[in-house]
């Protein structure tokens, strides 16, 4: 089994509704992402030859996703009043939402699943908050 690692990041804030500590409080991240895809066979001709994918493509495609939550706040759906949330979107806040709660363990799946329906096998993506602190998530 070959295995490749990649990673992107982005920064965003973020809040737990309905959470009993700091991280009720919008707050923000440079989230690191990290992602190893998995592979049998490596390609025997063409100009991949030897490769299980072209690092370029992969980390292209990560860092895209990626790209997609940069310098934004990222909701749940439903957590914040309409108005407030109109208030924002007023002022030009780039305002994301999402139906799940916006944890590393729930971003984790998120890029997972992302990655796997631009056609790579995922084995594992990882999700940072903090330099110290990450979840991961497999299938």
């Amino acid at each position: 089994m070959y295995y490749l690692e990649t990673e992107a990041s982005f920064d965003a804030a973020h809040f737990l509704a309905g959470y009993d500590g700091k991280c009720a409080n919008i707050h923000g991240h440079r989230w690191r992402v990290v992602l190893t895809i998995r592979g049998d066979e490596l390609a025997d001709a063409g100009p991949k030859r030897g490769m299980l994918v072209d690092f370029g493509d992969v980390k292209n495609d990560l860092k895209a996703e990626a790209d997609n939550l940069d310098h934004s706040l990222i909701i749940e759906r439903g957590s914040l009043r309409q108005k407030t949330l109109e208030a924002l979107q007023e002022e030009g806040f780039r305002v994301l939402e999402f139906d799940f709660r916006p944890t590393a363990e729930e971003f984790a799946r998120y890029f997972f699943n992302r990655m796997k329906a631009r056609g790579y096998e995922a084995d594992t993506v990882r999700v940072y908050e903090t330099p110290n602190n990450q979840a991961m998530y497999r299938e």
